[in-house]
């Protein structure tokens, strides 16, 4: 991920992961890193087919740092309050997002939302059968770790997929919006992962 980020975008990435660790402790930040890695793969995957199609991102900026990092971060600071819950369902919910805007393109033309009509690949507020599937995949992955990292119940594993799911489908509603020029994939990504971390709150 340090290759894909502008200096800027680093410099932000290594004040989050910062405030993780301290205020979080090592599993926070493992969890942190293991979205990294796997946001690292999703990017990577299909290269040729997202560069043919003109979709493919590789330099990421402060701004995609901001928006996808900046909630878990709040979340990490605020644990010693409210608990883990509400990062890992934050950190489930951008990467339930990432699955699904990175491998969902891959299945051809989605239909919007917004008159559903068949649109480009990677339009906003569009959907597809393999984002949607991805989308849960990319939750569960976070569920499946947090039982190792943070020790919690399949239950409660479970109900963080679904509020990663959750934000994802929160992120796709607001798309609509951002193409209509109201936001922008910035503010998309932060509402995905407000809506996870609202969530998280109230799983136990």
């Amino acid at each position: 991920m340090v290759a894909m980020l502008d200096k800027p975008g680093l410099a932000l990435s290594i004040i989050f992961g910062a405030a993780v660790l301290v205020f979080g402790g090592a599993p926070y930040l493992a969890l942190m890193l293991f979205f990294l890695m796997l946001a690292i793969f999703v990017t990577k995957y299909g290269y040729y087919e997202k560069k043919e199609m003109g979709i493919y991102e590789h330099d990421r900026s402060w701004e995609n740092v901001l928006s996808n990092g900046l909630i878990p971060a709040i979340c990490a600071v605020l644990s010693p309050i409210v608990g883990p819950m509400p990062y890992i369902a934050s950190v489930a919910a951008v990467t339930s997002d990432k699955f699904a805007s990175e491998l969902g393109v891959l299945s051809g033309e989605p239909i919007s939302l917004d008159g559903f009509k068949r649109v480009k690949p990677g339009t906003s507020g569009a959907v597809s059968t393999l984002g949607f599937i991805m989308s849960l995949c990319g939750a569960a992955l976070i569920g499946i770790s947090a039982i190792f990292l943070f020790g919690v119940s399949p239950t409660a594993a479970l109900l963080i997929t679904l509020a990663g799911f959750a934000g994802s489908i929160i992120d796709t509603l607001f798309g609509v919006l951002e193409e209509r020029g109201l936001g922008t994939k910035g503010t998309t990504n932060i509402i995905c992962s407000i809506a996870g971390a609202i969530i998280g709150l109230y799983i136990k």
